[in-house]
């Protein structure tokens, strides 16, 4: 097999692998860290001694409360002797603090409320006040976790992230990488290459140098000068230049300055291609190849080497703004990011914050929905997810698209107005074009392509509750779902984790169908819950559900069911809130203002960290709150505190003995 070129004919072939080897180095700073000092006295300490106080209290709890609940009722099934379901909560009751612990804490939290824990034939059962005591007291246990900002997780750009990085560093099509295969829902950012994806980044700087380098003998192209410099004057040190070149090009692809050594590499690269009777033009642009396909350049990576001894560094300002821009844009840092961080001044609270509104005004800060809204609101699988076609003859691509772009656009609004996160609720606009419309039963007053603002006289719809790409996506092909609906509403909306569905739960499609004949969804979904081991979670989440069943599976308003028997909307939440229609259903849930908050910060900084949340993050959540709360919940301040959260500023170094967390998905 021929080894693939790096130029077009004439030219010295040289494999992704060679190039790929000579710069393949460990990433480093060309500055060492600044040495660190003594904090001084100031909130932050004020913050440790209010940390080491709340950790006290933690650990009383846990030993006088926590741990005689669990021996009481949990661990003769889920301890050493016997592990029930493969659970066992011994190690954690152990180490309380760990990491590892957490998901099994969650689980328990959930299992307790929803009344599924112990189980129904236990021997000892707590009273209903010895469960909220319980739950109380759970609140405390994530301080017992140890201050960390968790480790920062080395990841390769994304497609999206690729294609635009190259378009904003040379000015090609973001489309150039479109047939890069698409990131895997679900399983986080990943860090590796396979030999293809080596093969498809090496074809793509390929396209890349033929779009921005000019045929040889011709002049310079604007992006050529704009990379390399002029050309050199007769007689000048073409190596020096050269260098030069390096210097530059490295520190806008790196997004850092590059260390002696990086440039050394490149040099190496500039110099094979001279030994090669290549142009010093030429030579340039073998060297900008090296660089495009540089873990330097298709990875992001923490950049400073630890001081021995030292777990926990700040982020310098160059990694900062990286950080920041793949955020908010999806691609590198602008010029106005790069001057500061070369100025060391983007650490400074005041500026970033000041960053991140500037950022956020910014068309490109759209790659904030598409890469965390659209996740977090289920629209991912809207594209791809099957309809009854005989049902629903209305979900084109043209329809799939409007649903998309509603909740782009809604979502856009309520980062850029600076609303309270209570609008994705309570809130009477949103925007349609005229295929859209039809679903609203506004076709008359909306018509065209053009999606545009519109004001909503049904107080059931307006906000993520009475939107159809939403609607649809919890749906099933032939069908509402309750159930769906009612999950997506508690874990995406309102962050509480529901237990996972007992095994050999049958479906209703598995009900006897003269049974059921002449049943509404809802009185099917209620004779399913006769079933003791369904019933404890079906009386949280069903009533979700059956207060959105007016609107049928891609979104429209219905009286009647498919069954042709009238919708009951109606239903009770705990507390003793009671509701009738899905207005009432959206300002009982509106009014949880703080859960909604906690929630959309909880899910954002984990996809700004690109991992799950544990530990100490739930403390830096829980300060984060405090200050988004006295401005109303407003989601400028919301992302701005993400972005100056402990963990987003810092990093622990990974201990190479210690297992990665599991990334989260973006």
């Amino acid at each position: 097999m021929t080894p693939p070129r790096l130029f077009s004919s004439g030219v010295m072939p040289m494999t992704l692998l060679a190039i790929a080897l000579a710069v393949a180095m460990p990433c480093r700073a060309a500055a060492e860290p600044a040495p660190t000092s003594a904090p001084a006295p100031g909130p932050a300490v004020d913050a440790d001694v209010a940390f080491a106080a709340q950790q006290a209290d933690a650990r009383r709890s846990f030993r006088e409360h926590i741990v005689p609940f669990f021996k009481a009722y949990c661990t003769e099934c889920h301890g050493d002797k016997k592990m029930k379901g493969g659970l066992t909560f011994s190690p954690a009751i152990k180490n309380p603090g760990n990491a590892a612990a957490s998901k099994k804490w969650k689980k328990a939290i959930a299992n307790v409320r929803a009344h599924d824990m112990p189980p129904d034939d236990a021997d000892a059962q707590p009273t209903e006040e010895e469960r909220q005591k319980f739950l109380e007291w759970m609140g405390t246990i994530k301080y017992l976790s140890p201050k960390d900002p968790g480790p920062f997780v080395i990841r390769r750009l994304t497609k999206v992230e690729y294609g635009n990085t190259l378009r904003d560093l040379f000015g090609v099509d973001a489309k150039i990488a479109e047939d890069l295969p698409d990131e895997v829902a679900g399983e986080g950012y990943l860090n590796t290459l396979s030999a293809l994806q080596s093969e498809q980044f090496l074809g793509i700087a390929n396209e890349v140098l033929r779009q921005v380098m000019a045929p040889k003998g011709a002049p310079p192209t604007v992006v050529q000068q704009r990379l390399f410099g002029a050309l050199p004057a007769a007689g000048a040190d073409l190596r020096l230049e050269a260098g030069k070149a390096a210097r530059s090009l490295a520190r806008s692809a790196y997004r850092r300055p590059a260390s002696d050594a990086e440039v050394a590499v490149l040099l190496n690269v500039y110099d094979l291609a001279q030994k090669n009777k290549l142009d010093h033009q030429a030579s340039l642009g073998l060297m900008l190849k090296a660089v495009l396909v540089s873990p330097q350049f298709l990875f992001i990576t923490p950049v400073k080497e630890a001081d021995p001894g030292k777990t926990m560094l700040p982020l310098d300002d160059y990694q900062l703004a990286s950080r920041l821009s793949y955020l908010l844009w999806a691609t590198m840092p602008d010029a106005e990011l790069a001057a500061l961080a070369d100025a060391g001044k983007l650490r400074e609270p005041a500026i970033l914050k000041a960053q991140v509104k500037r950022l956020l005004k910014d068309p490109r800060a759209r790659a904030l929905f598409d890469g965390f809204g659209a996740h977090w609101l289920g629209l991912g699988a809207l594209e791809d997810q099957t309809f009854d076609p005989a049902k629903f003859p209305q979900m084109t691509a043209e329809m799939r698209q409007a649903m998309y772009d509603e909740a782009r656009l809604f979502f856009e609004s309520i980062v850029r107005e600076n609303r309270s996160v209570v609008g994705f609720i309570d809130s009477d606009y949103t925007f349609l074009n005229g295929t859209l419309a039809a679903l609203y039963g506004m076709e008359k007053s909306v018509s065209g392509s053009e999606m545009r603002k519109v004001k909503l006289t049904d107080a059931n719809r307006g906000g993520i509750l009475g939107m159809p790409g939403i609607l649809a996506t919890t749906s099933f092909p032939n069908r509402t779902s309750p159930v769906r609906r009612g999950v997506w509403v508690l874990e995406q909306v309102l962050g509480e984790h529901i237990p996972s569905a007992p095994p050999n739960v049958p479906a209703l499609e598995k009900q006897d169908n003269k049974t059921v004949a002449n049943l509404t969804l809802r009185q099917r979904t209620e004779l399913h819950r006769t079933d003791a081991t369904c019933a404890n979670c079906h009386k949280i989440l069903d009533p979700i559900g059956f207060g959105l069943e007016n609107f049928d599976a891609i979104g429209r308003w219905r009286d009647k069911d498919d069954a042709g028997g009238a919708i009951d909307a109606a239903g009770e939440l705990p507390g003793g809130k009671h509701f009738s229609t899905p207005k009432e259903l959206k300002g009982i849930i509106a009014a949880r203002s703080a859960d909604l908050a906690r929630n959309f910060t909880q899910k954002l900084l984990a996809y700004a960290l690109c991992r799950q949340l544990e530990g100490y993050d739930e403390i830096v959540v829980e300060r984060m709150m405090e200050t988004i709360a006295k401005d109303g919940y407003r989601m400028q301040t919301l992302i701005a505190e993400v972005v100056t959260s402990y963990p987003f500023v810092n990093y622990r170094i990974q201990d190479p003995a210690t297992p990665k967390p599991k990334p989260n998905a973006k």
